[in-house]
């Protein structure tokens, strides 16, 4: 039963993972426009897919925006122009690779610096906890110590 259900997911696995990315209906005749479109293509995000670049994405909407591209570049459009006119529609949430500038910075900042103070406060309490001694124990007073010692013997 195992061997039949794994058979049955590989045989459903192999074509979808056959249909990811350009379309040979979309792979333009220039081979250096089209290198300059899957270039693109990596650094920009399938907003259905989340992490997923559009050049390995199969969505519908990833299919449309590898065209855009491709239009876009057949225009005369830079790279730069490009993306920038992406950014403009879909926001910046579409880029791979999110500038480093604004808004970003701060999440860019962020990390390190939570961690820097994370480190800072642990480092801070330790050393503290190293210098402060325990208090010792009370000693017994004479009626324990001989009571200690009638139940040791016991």
């Amino acid at each position: 039963m195992r061997a039949l259900f794994l058979a049955a997911a590989l045989a459903l696995a192999v074509p979808v993972a056959g249909v990811a990315g350009p379309q040979p209906d979309e792979i333009l005749d220039d081979p250096e426009l089209e290198a300059r479109a899957r270039a693109l293509s990596r650094d920009l995000r399938c907003v259905v897919c989340r992490n997923e670049s559009i050049d390995d994405s199969n969505a519908d909407l990833a299919r449309d925006m590898r065209l855009l591209v491709r239009e876009r570049l057949v225009e005369g459009d830079s790279d730069e122009e490009v993306m920038a006119f992406l950014v403009q529609r879909y926001g910046e949430f579409v880029l791979l690779r999110p500038t480093a500038t604004g808004a970003n910075l701060v999440l860019w900042i962020s990390a390190p610096v939570m961690l820097l103070l994370a480190l800072g406060t642990a480092f801070v309490y330790l050393r503290r906890r190293e210098r402060t001694s325990e208090p010792a124990a009370p000693k017994l007073s004479p009626e324990e110590e001989a009571r200690l010692r009638d139940l040791m013997r016991d």
